[in-house]
């Protein structure tokens, strides 16, 4: 209790007197506003229109109208971290999130959990009386807690928020999401040809849980973070979108780059003298190696436009054409929100929060995709194939990514994109609205801020206390600082003076208009942080960091080099690393089960996502069902793992055992029963591979052969991934295909569930002797950012 009985307890309740003091939920001051958080995913400072950026945000730029907008507004470079910042007013590396929490590497400030020492925005605002829900993307969970059999202390649940509805991980599918309601998994309302995306529906779901409060309780205030999947990969969304953007691309990310930097030169966003930095700014692979002759990564050179062709180009302007629909679309989302907000007269008094998790995404590489788990696989892209699938990008036939030289465009005026420590992985939209308490709306504040200072900003706004303790755990104080001071004028000097970064080997220090920051690439492998060229910017009046001052001013960046030390030792935020994927991805990390050679399921439960669901990646494997099948006439999904972009199922369809192996969505390799289906009780149907060799290494083939009990009724060649099915795709599913399916051979719709007979177990054997290629594994884990 928080506070102590003060009645009277006798014997008999008539000679006693209550007390509810003790015993009642807590309740906000009268007035209290509410707090809508709208967290973007990969939208740089160049993309959105009240930015100067080339994508139309009307409902965005009618919460800046009403507003603030904030030109220096920063972040960390990668989303996990971000995310920590945005909800407990800490630096990443204090909250245990140096990288993604998929990359944890077993130290305080890298170990994938946020300290319960570091308290959610959540978790402050329950004990003032507000009620919290989140929507979308959370990331703020190791992978080995994404699954229905671990804790879910660090669910959004487990950290202050009462309603939950969206996706664990990094990312989702946006037409066949990875679904958690609460503390359970959930199935979509709709498929896509109904209507189904994944930002419509949090939307709706944002607006169930405020209308749930309001309706009883009008007076009670509402923290809602609203985190949609947009606009991270995969762009995916629907047709009309993209077409409202058709040929408004065509002139190149390099012209686009300009376009953009002079709009916002006109909008007062930026000083009259910046410049766009070079299209490749720290190197490239011809240029540049790492002091042992490491290579520079090749991920991370751009083509300058006037190199490509033709082809080239009409396929990577409407790669731009479809991610500028996606966030269009995830706009008109948000002005559903606001109108509700509206029409139930709650908008005047919200503040919303609008802000970018880290600069646009790099992860496309020169030349996109399609299939970004092709990436992840180590299979390259093909242009042929690729442009046989232009006019199905942004629908449920791909999982694309635009070329990294839109993450520059859409990074105007900065250099790089997330994952660095230059402002274009940093240097994000930020835009506060509360009309009840903002009088000086529509217009722009130029002081340096960062994710840290969202937290103290609200907390001051809504006239409460920094807590000491949350939870029984004393607090680690707050570094943020309030930016409420900025709402009304705009000459006061930011009250900000210092803030430090560091990304799998990037780093980059801030000191009261200075910056500086190294050209050590990222996840780079090159180690000699000691030998790191470090850069030196007057950002106050080069916001694009273009002028190198190093040699002209190097008490100045010495100065700040040791201040990077100092900050770097306060917030826990050594080692550093920048291993390379495949050594990051090896560090031991803590398993509720470690991997076994069987595993036994049964039909009816919740998909087992692929981190811990049997790994069948270049080895023999066998698939055994145990069924019933009194009667002809039984078909259906009996089990299912991935989707179309890679993934494999057992199924009976016309009285015949199937089996397919969808490779990367580019091979449907089918094996087909001789023989119709017998009757029978406890009959076992089995798929067994038996791994010949590899080609290319990691690439497994040999034979797949399908069984009734000990009789083989059908073989056929197939070979298998090296990587896994999904980036942070589909799992597996017993007796249904869930979401997307591996397989337009189904007769029925998915999920296809199995009827006519009783699935009774599924068992897979996986003893056989694995190679698995590192390289693969790491890249689908780190592409997950």
């Amino acid at each position: 209790m928080t506070k102590p009985f003060r009645g009277v307890v006798n014997i008999d309740v008539r000679d006693s007197v209550p007390d509810w003091g003790p015993y009642e939920q807590p309740k906000a001051k009268p007035g209290t506003p509410n707090v809508v958080y709208i967290v973007l995913d990969d939208v740089g400072y160049g993309a959105i229109r009240c930015y100067g950026g080339p994508i139309d945000t009307p409902n965005i730029d009618r919460i800046a109208r009403n507003g603030l907008r904030y030109t220096q507004w920063h972040t960390t470079a990668l989303c996990s971290p971000t995310r920590s910042c945005l909800l407990t007013g800490r630096n990443h590396t204090v909250n245990g999130m140096a990288c993604i929490s998929e990359a944890a590497i077993g130290f305080p400030g890298a170990n994938g959990h946020v300290p319960p020492e570091c308290a959610t925005l959540a978790e402050m605002l329950v004990d003032q009386g507000f009620s919290t829900a989140m929507v979308g993307k959370w990331h703020l969970c190791a992978e080995d807690e994404m699954n229905l059999a671990s804790t879910k202390r660090d669910w959004p649940i487990g950290r202050g928020f009462e309603r939950f509805y969206g996706f664990l991980g990094a990312e989702t599918s946006q037409w066949y999401p990875n679904l958690v309601h609460d503390n359970h998994s959930a199935e979509q309302p709709k498929t896509p040809e109904e209507g189904y995306h994944f930002s419509v529906d949090i939307t709706d779901k944002a607006i169930e849980f405020i209308d749930d409060v309001k309706a009883i309780a009008p007076e009670r205030p509402v923290f809602v973070y609203y985190a949609p999947g947009c606009a991270h990969a995969p762009h995916q969304v629907p047709r009309e979108w993209v077409e409202r953007y058709r040929g408004r691309f065509d002139a190149g990310y390099d012209e686009m780059r300009r376009q953009t930097l002079a709009r916002q030169k006109e909008m007062g966003l930026l000083p009259q003298n910046t410049e766009l930095p070079p299209i490749n700014p720290i190197g490239t692979p011809d240029t540049r190696s790492g002091p042992e002759g490491q290579p520079f990564p090749p991920l991370d050179y751009t083509r300058p436009w006037d190199t490509l062709s033709d082809d080239e180009k009409r396929l990577f302007a409407r790669m731009a054409e479809t991610y500028a629909g996606f966030l269009s679309h995830c706009d008109s989302q948000i002005g559903r929100l606001l109108d509700y907000l509206e029409e139930i007269e709650q908008l005047d008094n919200t503040i919303i929060v609008v802000v970018s998790d880290n600069g646009a995404s790099g992860e496309g590489g020169p030349n996109g995709s399609v299939n970004e788990n092709k990436l992840a696989n180590g299979v390259p892209d093909d242009l042929a194939e690729n442009l046989r699938m232009l006019d199905d990008l942004g629908s449920t036939k791909t999982y694309n990514h635009y070329p990294n030289g839109w993450a520059m465009a859409f990074n105007t005026p900065f250099k790089m994109w997330k994952r660095y420590s230059f402002n274009g992985g940093i240097c994000d939209p930020c835009i506060i609205s509360w009309p009840a308490g903002i009088k000086a709306a529509g217009q722009t504040r130029d002081q340096y801020h960062h994710a840290i200072d969202i937290v103290p900003t609200l907390i001051d706004c809504l006239d409460i206390e920094e807590p000491a303790t949350v939870k029984g755990y004393t607090q680690h104080p707050i570094q943020g600082v309030s930016m409420r001071y900025s709402f009304e004028e705009k000459t006061i000097p930011t009250a900000k003076h210092t803030q430090f970064y560091s990304m799998l080997g990037t780093r980059g220090i801030w000191h009261d208009g200075w910056k500086a920051v190294t050209t050590h690439p990222a996840i780079s492998g090159w180690s000699h942080f000691n030998e790191d060229v470090w850069e030196l910017y007057h950002t106050e009046l080069d916001r694009s960091e273009c002028h190198d001052l190093a040699a002209e001013e190097p008490a100045k960046l010495n100065e700040l080099i040791g201040l990077w030390f100092h900050e770097a030792g306060m917030n826990q935020a050594y080692p550093l690393d920048d291993r390379s994927a495949v050594e990051i991805l090896t560090t031991p990390r803590p398993q509720m089960s470690p991997p076994r050679n069987r595993y036994t399921y049964r039909p009816g439960g919740a998909e087992i996502s692929e981190s811990a669901a049997p790994s069948i990646r270049n080895r023999s494997y066998s698939l055994g069902v145990l069924v019933e099948l009194p009667r002809r006439g039984a078909a259906g999904v009996l089990l299912a793992h991935g989707s179309r972009f890679g993934g494999h199922a057992l199924y009976i369809k016309d009285n015949r055992l199937h089996y397919v192996y969808n490779f990367l969505g580019n091979a449907i390799q089918r094996i087909v029963a001789t023989e119709e289906l017998p009757i029978g009780d406890n009959m076992i149907l089995a798929a067994s591979f038996d791994k010949e060799g590899e080609d290319p290494p990691g690439t497994a083939h040999g034979t797949l052969s399908l069984y009734h009990d000990d009789h083989k009724v059908g073989e056929g060649r197939i070979r298998t991934q090296p990587g896994k099915f999904g980036i942070a795709g589909e799992g597996l599913n017993i007796g249904r295909d869930r979401g997307d399916p591996v397989t337009d051979d189904y007769p029925g719709e998915a999920p296809w569930p199995f009827t006519g007979g009783t699935l009774k177990r599924v068992a897979f054997d996986v003893s056989g002797e694995p190679y698995v290629d590192l390289e693969r594994e790491a890249a689908a884990m780190l592409s997950r950012d």
